[in-house]
């Protein structure tokens, strides 16, 4: 049974990285395999509680609402790059990066590390990496390669992403308290994260990106990591989950700019100083910022945004719900609606970018609704409790070293870490229990390997994919990023057999 619980992801990944079929395809495969499966193998489990046909139905509808709630973000991030293309935006955000720095590298390490990890911390669920890929294209990355960037840049901060979202089931899964969980969960990024930051300007070297490369950029590298994870580590243990990435990114860029602007003359870019145009052609980001932390922050106004909710429910448990006011996508309309009116005095541009991004979502919307409806009945069936239980039988005491595996494989399967925590905190507990090991490492290291796997869930490559007109090429994308993501769970599981032996 595990073989067959595991065949619909294994089929993915062979039709994406070996045969190179575009993300459509595959999850339509998918999809139908996991049917095929559910309604056989998996039958019983399946119709436990309310019987196949009403457990499908009620999987499928969960990833047609998902799949909705993802458009509402991609379509106007989409929109962003097409009026900032439009507009010629793009051109003087690449020159005002130009005076920082004229090294691709560092630009890559401002936008896919220090930016990525801002909209990150402040907004999650996919608003990072859409927003950062098409700023990493302006900046002349070979919109594939921008994507990958975003996509590793980002992973460091998702463990504590929108405002320390991932957390707050996991709080309600066991007995401990937020700031605990968040002690737990930030060394893990803490020790390792400066790989990602390396790995950003080793993928940033390969390609055909302009700039000077005189000199190995592993040392900003490795300033950068330490500029956002030493107060990433520090807020993590001090105040608990709601702060580390907000923080950490917006004290670590500004530090990295601070730095970078005294390094020799000869480093620095000629361009001309655009500083008010520069305020101009971002006014779509900055507007962004502005919405997140206004929505974020202002007490009390996130939680009566958060009251007004969509939300829906089916027998078995089957459920959806969307906080429009709240959702990062509506802040991304108001911050194109925004920056249009800056722009151009008008919203013309903005429909018009609207109309543009629509016409080339279709093959996004076949992509998502087939991957998220695959795992949805993989859960549903029962297949992913069938894999951990495998996964944890087979590892014995040396469960540690596997455990981020399992958080990367929610993630992998639902798009999220927060519903990776959702699905694997209690599995996390309850092996632990058996074993006799350490609750809290586990339950932190679980939070590491679900942010992990943020670099490879297909739907978030399909998404950043998609901004930058990649659709189609999202095999390639997690090609680069699936090496990536293993070397850093890898590294995760050392540490985490190594902080339960601690912790013993």
């Amino acid at each position: 049974m595990t073989f067959l619980a595991v065949l619909p992801i294994l089929l993915i990944l062979v039709l994406m990285l070996a045969l190179r079929w575009p993300a459509a395809r595959a999850g339509v495969a998918g999809l139908a395999v996991s049917l095929v499966l559910a309604w056989g193998p998996f039958r019983e489990s399946l119709a436990a509680q309310v019987g196949s046909g009403a457990a499908t139905t009620g999987a499928l509808a969960e990833a047609l609402f998902t799949a909705a709630a993802i458009l509402w973000i991609i379509i106007p991030a989409l929109a962003i790059h097409q009026i900032q293309v439009a507009s010629g935006g793009i051109g003087i955000l690449e020159r005002a990066l130009g005076r920082v720095t004229g090294d691709p590298r560092i630009l890559a390490l401002l936008v896919a590390w220090f930016f990525a990890l801002f909209m990150e911390g402040a907004a999650g669920f996919g608003t990072s990496a859409a927003l950062a890929a098409p700023f990493l294209v302006g900046a002349g990355f070979a919109p594939s390669q921008a994507v990958i960037l975003a996509l590793v840049g980002h992973a460091a901060g998702v463990s504590f992403g929108a405002i320390g979202t991932p957390i707050v089931p996991q709080v309600a899964a066991t007995e401990f308290t937020a700031l605990e969980i968040s002690r737990a969960t930030a060394p893990y990024h803490a020790l390792l994260g400066v790989a990602l930051a390396v790995a950003v300007v080793v993928l940033a070297s390969r390609g055909s990106a302009p700039g000077d490369r005189s000199r190995s950029a592993i040392p900003a590298a490795v300033a950068a990591a330490a500029l956002f994870l030493i107060p990433y580590m520090g807020l993590a243990w001090a105040i608990g989950p709601e702060l580390p990435t907000l923080g950490g990114a917006l004290l670590g860029g500004l530090g990295f700019v601070w730095l970078m602007r005294r390094r020799s003359p000869a480093e620095k870019s000629s361009a001309p100083r655009e500083d008010h145009t520069a305020l101009w052609a971002a006014a779509p980001y900055l507007s962004v910022v502005g919405l997140v932390l206004t929505t974020r922050l202002v007490p009390g106004l996130s939680d009566f945004l958060q009251e007004i909710e969509i939300k829906w429910e089916l027998a078995g448990g089957f459920s959806g719900s969307f906080a429009p006011l709240y959702h990062p996508g509506t802040l991304l309309f108001g911050g194109l609606l925004m920056g249009a009116l800056i722009q151009q005095g008008s919203l013309r541009g903005a429909t018009t970018a609207l109309q543009r991004a629509l016409g080339q979502i279709g093959p996004v919307v076949v992509a998502l609704v087939a991957m998220l409806g695959l795992s949805r009945v993989m859960v549903a069936a029962g297949m992913i409790d069938t894999l951990a239980q495998a996964a944890s039988s087979a590892a014995g005491d040396s469960w540690p070293a596997f455990a981020a595996i399992v958080g990367a494989l929610g993630t992998f399967i639902t798009g999220s870490a927060t519903a990776s925590n959702i699905l694997f905190t209690d599995f996390q507990v309850a092996t632990a229990q058996t074993l006799e090991a350490p609750i809290l490492p586990l339950v932190g290291v679980q939070g590491f390997g679900a942010a992990a796997g943020n670099m490879i869930a297909p739907h978030n490559v399909i998404a950043a994919a998609a901004v930058v007109g990649e659709t189609g090429n999202e095999g390639s994308i997690l090609r680069a990023t699936l090496w990536v993501a293993l070397g850093y769970l890898i590294a995760g599981g050392v540490a985490a057999f190594v902080f339960v032996a601690l912790a013993g």
